[in-house]
């Protein structure tokens, strides 16, 4: 009997303790800023594109660092907002793409991640977006209507964010989540996550609210988010809207099929700019 409550205690223990850190480590479990590093690793340069370092600040002060990468005969620019970990200079893949697709590319790096001051946060991540929003159209001049906002994993939630208080040309979200509290149920089925998150994330709310023409992205074979969430969050948009099925990982999806979304991306892309959809 006290073998049997000594186990019923260690296991009541553990899961207190979980929630503790939980409650307390969030920012830390979802915002992998050194994971793996911080260090710029390669500039656009190392793969042949024309750029320039971009620092800017936020409403709130904080020094934020980018690239604006150009293309040959830009037809618009992608406002790219990218995932969890890693920084800016892990995205030179994506870059290639955009350029290819006759795409300037303006992508930053959150609070907190490679070259940018300050501490990650979920307010500080919208903050971010609208910072790099602004630049484009104030500093830079741009037309939002020649603005596709592109977001990955964690920048989805943030470039749908973007979406309901400016209206560009498009929005593409790709691999992305429903929000931080359906994502934490999937990992954790056993905690009560909805009673201790601090963040929220709520993509799929903020995609009923945009009024842009959206392109969601996910793969059927994704191991961190599942498919169904990508499914819901096409569901939850207003039209116009499509959706593109990926294989492959998380992570190298859009490599490994990397002929069929560049087709399809070109296309949807192609069509919201030469319509002008996103004018105001």
């Amino acid at each position: 009997m006290r073998t049997i409550a000594t186990l019923i205690a260690a296991a009541i223990s553990f899961y207190v303790l979980l929630g503790v850190l939980l409650f307390f480590m969030q920012e830390r479990m979802l915002f992998l800023a050194r994971m793996p590093g911080r260090q710029l690793e390669a500039t656009p340069r190392d793969a042949g594109f024309d750029y320039v370092d971009v620092n800017f600040e936020t409403a709130d002060g904080v020094s934020l660092h980018g690239w604006y990468v150009y293309a040959d005969n830009s037809r618009g620019t992608v406002l790219f907002l990218h995932g969890n970990a890693g920084n800016i200079s892990h995205r030179l893949d994506s870059i290639a793409i955009f350029h290819e697709l006759g795409l300037d590319t303006f992508i930053i790096d959150y609070r907190g991640y490679g070259q940018s001051e300050g501490k990650t946060s979920e307010e500080g991540t919208y903050r971010d977006a609208d910072a790099a929003w602004e630049h484009l159209v104030t500093e830079r001049g741009q037309d939002p209507a020649r603005i596709v906002v592109f977001g990955r994993s964690l920048g989805g939630a943030v470039a749908a964010w973007l979406a309901t208080k400016h209206k560009p040309a498009a929005l593409i979200v790709e691999s992305s989540f429903t929000s931080v509290a359906e994502m934490a149920a999937h990992l954790y089925p056993f905690m009560p996550v909805r009673l201790i998150l601090r963040l929220r994330y709520p993509v799929i709310d903020f995609l009923a609210r945009i009024t842009c023409p959206v392109l969601i992205v996910h793969s059927r074979d994704d191991e961190i988010i599942p498919f169904s969430m990508g499914k819901a969050l096409y569901k939850a948009a207003p039209a116009p809207k499509a959706f593109l099925e990926l294989e492959g990982d998380h992570n190298n999806a859009f490599l490994l099929s990397r002929d069929r979304y560049q087709q399809e991306l070109a296309a949807f892309i192609r069509e919201q700019l030469e319509n002008g959809t996103g004018q105001n």
